[in-house]
């Protein structure tokens, strides 16, 4: 243990092993002993080391310290050294690279690295990512760390965090890669974030900074592993943009996640949490004194919601999230902090970029940026005040930059805004008892310093931009100039400051505002034309060989003399297309006209320009381009070089092209405007249709309930018939009980039940006959005779239906005779003509009694039971009556039931009727929309076989 006593601060007799010799015996320890506790203590002596000695910790002991790592996990002790030794040797923090020293000579003296040459300081910078290569050779010691991160010992976690995000620092695309493949492998460390000790969590904050680092795949699984929530909690919870440094690396996080991912933009705007980014911005009314660290909080969180609203986002997300920011808001705390005095200057300038990329674009945000007023007396316009800051060249550059940025934008397709921003310009709006927008530009336009010259010009050509009307407008703004002298016009006050050769910026300012006022507006090219002199200062500006300096001028003069030609009306003799045309070919030559337009794009600035809407530029000479303006410049330079070239009767030819080409375009148009109409017709016709389909889908259900219904009279009336058969037969039965014949009964029974059968036909007939009547009606017939004839046969039908109702009647009284009959038998049981049975039976007993006079006794007997029997007649006397009561009772119920009956089918009858008519309304309906219906011949041989299927039924039955 010699060796561990050099290492721990004991000194051993006799030479003293050199590092790497230690290094060494170490390593052979750790491999070899089989007691955890050697190997824990050869590890804890490694990491003692592996600052000094990093080169020989690192070749020597890795495998060694992985191997510890796969096969003592049961020992969190050694597993934290072997880790904190491992990210000592892989880690290039400055702290730790200061104790770098070249490798030990075989004197064992070292030579610090201070002394070292550059090559020597880099591969001692290297030495992180070589060893980083090493330990992600094989994807598993990844996997592996991963593992040992679910380890709740902090000995083990904290160490672990470290190590994998030094890795992520060193080779952050490889061990993306791996981690991505790994299984639950961002799930591990998104629960760091959950870890109650803050140390681990903090340092998990910075892991996961690493891990999304331009990998759009991580950055979507982090997202949806609710890192948003779990991050918006920790700000909450840290105090906000008053919070610590915890803060800073959750916002750092969070633009990790949102920044150039459109996926994850929209998941964050759909979780509501732009509403949560509001109390971010609630100042108070003093602010001063405001830390580092709030500043960069508040910083960050200001480039977090220009993360979400930025012009390189798609316009449709970007929108959504200005709307969002409105309705909750936050655009008002943004305008509240602009308006608001103590704030620092940088956050007031990314402020001021923010609200303009926050109302860019959107009516509604810019309409309400246009509302807000400074807290002054009096009261002024948010915009006056930020362009009182923007002309003031004592205002830091980066804000002026900032509020040229924020006028952009908001006049960014806003005709009204630009409307309004003109309109204090025109002689009948201005005020001069307050300061406009249209003032301050004007005063910029024409002050000394150059920079407010071009600050000026630009911002009142975005007044102007893709706006017809607005041009045309400020063709009247006049200018005083001087006492005494006639005002001038804006349009001239412009060319004159611009051939009095002022600055360069001054200059490129006024010609980037002529020459987007004079493109695509005739009227401005005449009016810059009117004036003699234009066209000379141009061509000699750009016919002079000046130097580097004036090519961009140049270039810019050219652009306007080719704007002049392409959008001239030939309005003016002197100076037609053709003519100016000539005066290039002669005075600067096609050829060298065409190359100094080329001096525009080839300009070093032009580039950067063109990249981005808001300008950044490190310095206010370099400003000299704006990004509407190159997009204009790209449109222009091609038409315009091809209008120069053009010969004279090219451009007849090419007139009587656009003649023809508009004559065709008026006529496509009224082809477009008669497919419009027609497409409108044909959308109205497909309605119609719709709704015909509808409403015949509704028909075809109250045909169906209709049918249904007319199916359940059915059934109804045919059960009434049943009942009506089961009384009538229960009648028969009861007089047969009265001593009615059965043979009589029945032939009575079918009488009656063939004579219902006839009045049913009839009947139905007659319904059937009804209906024909009802549908020549309501189809509006006027068939003088068939109504006759069919009137007629009603009459006839009606006259049959009463002799079969007299009929009925007589076998009523029939029956009724029968009864009385009846009654009559049960009264008198030996009647003068009918009783010849009774007599025969007297006479026999007469003869019995004189035959049998011995048999006394037995006769008393017989008397008795004679006796008996008489008064067993008398009851059977007094039941037939009361029989005969019920039986008149029920007769007369029987009556009732039939009268109710024939309402009952009277009702069916005009219930039908009704819903034939129904029927055949909307067959006809059907038939006109196209729909195939049956015919109604197919439908009476249906109803034919339902009631001859129906009277074979009830024949059965009977």
């Amino acid at each position: 243990m010699n060796f561990f006593r050099g290492v721990m601060g004991g000194q051993a007799p006799g030479p003293q092993p050199s590092g790497a010799e230690t290094i060494q015996r170490l390593c052979d320890r750790v491999a070899s002993s089989t007691l955890l506790d050697d190997r824990r203590d050869a590890v804890r002596a490694l990491k003692s080391l592996s600052k000094k000695y990093r080169v020989e910790v690192g070749s020597q002991a890795m495998d060694h310290l992985i191997n510890i790592l796969q096969t003592d996990r049961s020992d969190s002790e050694i597993l934290g050294y072997a880790l904190d030794t491992l990210y000592n040797i892989i880690c290039n923090d400055e702290e730790e690279e200061q104790d770098l020293v070249a490798p030990i000579p075989a004197s064992g003296k070292h030579k610090n690295v201070s002394m070292a040459d550059e090559n020597a300081q880099k591969q001692a910078d290297d030495l992180g990512a070589q060893f980083t290569d090493r330990f992600i050779q094989d994807p598993e010691h990844v996997t592996l760390l991963l593992a040992l991160l679910e380890e709740f010992d902090f000995h083990v976690r904290w160490p672990g965090v470290k190590l994998l995000t030094a890795l992520l620092k060193n080779q952050g695309v490889q061990v993306q890669g791996i981690i991505l493949v790994s299984p639950m492998g961002v799930s591990r460390l998104m629960d760091l974030l959950a870890d109650s000790r803050e140390v681990i969590r903090n340092d998990g904050l910075l892991l996961l900074q690493q891990l999304t680092k331009s990998n759009a795949a991580i950055q979507k699984i982090v997202a949806f592993e609710n890192a948003f929530e779990r991050l918006l909690d920790i700000i909450t919870e840290e105090g906000s943009s008053d919070g610590g440094i915890v803060v800073e690396d959750c916002l750092l996080l969070l633009l990790n996640l949102l920044k150039n991912n459109s996926s994850n933009q929209n998941f964050f705007k759909e979780g509501s949490y732009i509403q949560r980014m509001k109390p971010w911005f609630e100042v108070g009314d003093d602010n001063s004194g405001w830390s580092a660290q709030k500043v960069t909080n508040l910083h960050l969180m200001l480039q977090l919601v220009r993360v979400m609203v930025s012009p390189v986002n798609s316009p449709g997300a970007t929108a959504s999230c200005q709307k969002a920011m409105y309705q909750c808001g936050l655009l008002q705390q943004l305008c509240t902090i602009l308006m608001a005095t103590g704030v620092p200057a940088d956050i007031l300038t990314e402020t001021i970029n923010t609200v303009a990329e926050v109302i860019r674009g959107s009516q509604v945000n810019q309409d309400y940026f246009s509302s807000v007023n400074a807290p002054s007396n009096p009261p002024r316009p948010a915009i006056v005040v930020l362009l009182m800051s923007m002309v003031n060249e004592r205002q830091p550059f980066v804000l002026r930059c900032a509020v040229l940025y924020c006028f952009q934008c908001f006049l960014y397709k806003n005709k009204k805004g630009q409307g309004e921003i003109v309109a204090t310009l025109l002689p009948s709006t201005i005020d001069a008892n307050s300061i406009s927008a249209g003032q301050l530009l004007c005063g910029g336009l024409f002050s000394a310093d150059s920079l407010s010259n071009w600050c000026a010009a630009v911002a009142l050509a975005h007044a102007l931009q893709d706006n017809l009307t607005q041009k045309e407008q400020l063709l009247r703004v006049q200018l005083a100039t001087s006492l005494g002298k006639p005002p001038v016009s804006l349009l001239q006050q412009c060319t004159n400051i611009l051939s009095q050769g002022s600055n360069v910026q001054t200059r490129v300012g006024l010609l980037i505002l002529l020459c987007t006022w004079t493109s695509n507006c005739p009227i401005a090219v005449t009016h810059f034309l009117h004036n003699q002199e234009n066209v000379p200062f141009l061509t000699a500006q750009i016919s002079e060989n000046l130097g580097e300096d004036e090519r961009l001028v140049q270039g810019l003069c050219a652009l306007l003399l080719g704007i002049c030609i392409y959008y001239n009306d030939n309005s003016l003799e002197n100076y037609t297309k053709e003519k100016l045309k000539q005066l290039i070919e002669k005075r600067i030559g096609k050829e060298n006209f065409v190359e100094k337009l080329g001096f525009i794009t080839k300009h070093e600035l032009y580039s950067r320009a063109a990249q981005k809407p808001q300008p950044i530029f490190p310095s206010p000479e370099q400003m000299l381009f704006d990004h509407e303006f190159t997009k204009l410049v790209k449109e222009l330079e091609g038409m315009i070089t091809k209008a120069v070239h053009k010969s004279s009767e090219e451009e007849k030819k090419e007139e009587e092209v656009k003649k023809t080409l508009e004559q065709h375009d008026n006529i496509v148009t009224q082809y477009k405007e008669l497919i419009r109409e027609q497409d409108a017709q044909i959308q109205e016709l497909k309605e119609q249709v719709s709704s015909a389909s509808s409403q015949n889908e509704q028909m075809q259900v109250t045909i169906t309930q209709q049918l249904s219904q007319i199916q359940q009279h059915k059934d109804q009336y045919n059960i009434l018939k049943l009942k009506l058969g089961k009384e009538n037969q229960s009648q028969g039965d009861g007089s047969q009980v009265n001593g009615l014949q059965t043979e009589e009964l029945t032939q009575l029974r079918k009488e009656v039940e063939e004579l219902r059968k006839e009045y049913t036909l009839l009947q139905t007939q007659l319904s059937g006959k009804d209906e024909l009547i009802n549908t020549l009606k309501a189809e509006g017939s006027v068939g003088g005779s068939d109504n006759t004839e069919l009137l007629k046969e009603l009459e006839a039908l009606r006259s049959q239906v009463q002799s079969q109702i007299a009929e009925i009647d007589c076998m009523k009284t029939e029956r009724q005779e029968l009864l009385r009959r009846a009654e009559a038998g049960a009264s008198n049981p030996v009647p003068d003509g009918d009783g010849w049975s009774d007599t025969a039976k007297i006479a026999e007993l007469e003869s019995r009694l004189a035959a049998q006079t011995t048999e006394t006794e037995r006769l008393k007997e017989e008397a008795k039971m004679s006796s008996e029997s008489r008064v067993e007649m008398e009851q059977q006397h007094a039941s037939a009556t009361s029989t005969a009561a019920i039986l008149q009772t029920e007769n007369a119920k029987l009556q009732t039931d039939l009268q109710e009956s024939k309402k009952e089918q009277d009702d069916l009858l005009m219930l039908l009727a009704d819903q034939d008519h129904k029927i055949l309304t909307l067959k006809k309906r059907l038939k006109d929309l196209g729909e195939t219906v049956d015919d109604e011949d197919d439908l009476d041989a249906r109803d034919q076989t339902d009631d001859d299927d129906e009277e074979e039924y009830y024949e059965d039955e009977d």
